[in-house]
């Protein structure tokens, strides 16, 4: 602090700061923090509060500065680290995170809340290992509530201990019958039998939900969730009929919750394809660890590839991070905000420094090589970001995986995505979805030949090793017994299907629609009028 400046001064300046904030005046709020900040350089909280001011007045890059000002003197306050590292996660700063999260560690005697609170940004930074294991240390402390014990399971499972996990999620609903996250997560987690299953539990919580107030979105969902949890178990067991009732009840509550936007779909599907497609220029090849993007439609296999892949002594997986998405926003200056933002970046896509998206994507995401030659970067959605990354990293491979459209929408409609996926809790809906991203594929084939090679579900796990052996050869990589047995892959897996992947390839997923063929006749129906 500058010496000349009376503490009582900056005091002042911080309560106006405040006032300013409360009344939503954002130009004053600005200014009041940059004089704070000008004669108190490491105040971590004006600079957080600045950059939240800088967001908000829809200024990407700006709101990073402040942060990583901050960054050269942190204080020794946990809460506020904390904070810091939400927020440069939140602009794609994941390095920087880290860094933070490193000295958090550094903490004697961490009280169980910061050892959660770690735990929490690990797993949003695809550290599963640490994330477990600071859990670990926060439930031997003391944490115990249904969130903290929720995610403790999750981590276990993606781990592959599904037998702590089962313990943890019993333990939860023993102790709160109506936590839908647990009844949900527990009947994923293996195939139920009819000699174990906890179906008369999941059905006295719908008739208790039923009876509470209607129209209470909270409720909803929570009774969609034990819904889904039925589905499963019934599905599982074999009844069909009344699995599809409770998986029909379970969408309707979430259709409710989370309408399907067509109109936005189909015009930034529109604004993709109209997109001036600029070849890449003449770079030479990045230097360190080369990514692997997996694309497709969820729940199309892109999980069973990752495994395979990944189990190659020069590859490891990154997992679903959205790495490539958050640096593509910040290069074009637009605030991230699912497809209208998106639609905002496809209009600057003529202007983005694609020299500058590829560098920045590559600095915040070669530490997760982990020595290894190749990571891959598994997220479906990232079919929408070809051209962005043909163009920022033209010797990346990407991979598309391609399953049959009835398999692949019927997978998406039994997955309960929780709010994040509203297309896949209707027929209609969901079917136009897969319409939007066969128009796309289509367009990325035609305008850039070769730059995506089709990776067949189907041939997969018919025919896993003549399919390998192109797919290795793309990515440039020798051919490895080991790809061939995805279930000795003993890496973390962070996706619904975590469970189901640690098997051997297997042919058991292919056609699963047709046990619902007559209930899903609308969706073939619509299909075929999408698709026409």
């Amino acid at each position: 602090m500058n010496s000349s400046i009376p503490s009582s001064t900056l005091e002042k300046w911080r309560l106006h700061a405040q006032t300013h904030l409360q009344a939503q005046r954002l130009s004053e709020a600005q200014q009041a923090l940059e004089q704070i900040l000008r004669y108190a350089p490491h105040d971590l909280a004006a600079s957080i509060d600045l950059a939240d001011v800088l967001f908000r007045r829809g200024k990407l890059q700006a709101s990073t500065q402040p942060l990583l000002q901050a960054m050269r003197q942190l204080p020794r306050n946990a809460p506020l680290l904390v904070s810091l590292v939400q927020h440069l996660i939140a602009r794609g700063e994941i390095v920087g995170a880290r860094a933070c999260l490193d000295l958090l560690a550094l903490a004697p005697d961490p009280p169980a809340d910061l050892l959660v609170a770690q735990a929490n940004l690990r797993f949003a930074t695809g550290e599963i290992p640490v994330a477990k294991e600071l859990m670990d240390r926060a439930i031997a402390a003391g944490a115990n509530a249904p969130d903290e014990l929720h995610t403790y399971a999750m981590l276990l499972q993606f781990s592959g201990d599904i037998a702590g996990a089962r313990v943890v999620l019993e333990d939860c609903l023993s102790r709160w019958p109506q936590f839908g996250d647990a009844a949900m997560v527990l009947a994923n987690l293996q195939r139920q039998r009819p000699d174990a299953n906890r179906l008369p539990q999941l059905q006295e919580q719908i008739d208790l939900l039923s009876a509470k107030k209607v129209g209470d979105p909270e409720t909803a969902f929570v009774r969609a969730e034990f819904e889904y949890a039925v589905f499963k178990t019934l599905d599982d067991l074999g009844r069909h009929e009344e699995a599809w009732l409770a998986l029909a009840r379970c969408n309707a509550l979430m259709h409710d919750l989370n309408p399907y936007d067509a109109e936005t779909e189909t015009a930034l599907t529109d604004a993709l394809i109209e997109m001036p497609v600029q070849h890449a220029d003449l770079v030479p090849a990045f230097e360190g660890p080369v990514p692997i993007f997996i694309v497709g439609m969820p729940r199309s296999g892109t999980t069973l590839l990752d495994r395979i892949l990944s189990n190659h002594s020069a590859v490891t997986s990154a997992g679903e991070i959205i790495d490539f998405w958050r640096q593509l926003h910040w290069v074009a200056d637009v605030l991230p905000a699912k497809a209208s933002g998106l639609l905002k970046v496809v209009g600057r896509s003529t202007g983005i420094d694609y020299r500058q998206l590829g560098a920045r994507y590559l600095r915040q995401t070669q530490w997760r090589a982990q020595g290894r030659s190749y990571y891959i970067d598994k997220l479906p959605a990232n079919i929408q970001m070809v051209a962005f990354i043909r163009r920022a990293l033209p010797h990346a491979p990407i991979l598309h995986m391609v399953r049959s459209p009835m398999d692949t929408c019927f997978s998406n409609l039994k997955a309960m995505f929780g709010n994040i996926s509203p297309y896949s809790y209707d027929l209609d809906a969901v079917a136009h979805y897969y319409s939007q991203y066969a128009r796309l594929v289509r367009h990325w084939h035609a305008a850039l030949p070769g730059a995506v090679l089709d990776v067949s579900y189907q041939a997969l796990v018919q025919n896993p090793e003549a399919t390998l052996r192109g797919v290795l050869a793309h990515c440039g990589l020798d051919v490895e017994e080991a790809c061939l047995r995805p279930e000795r892959n003993t890496a973390p897996v962070a996706t619904p299907s975590s469970a189901q992947v640690r098997e051997p390839i297997h042919t058991r997923a292919l056609d699963q629609w047709r046990r619902y063929e007559r209930q899903l006749e609308p969706l073939r129906a619509s299909l075929a009028t999408y698709l026409s």
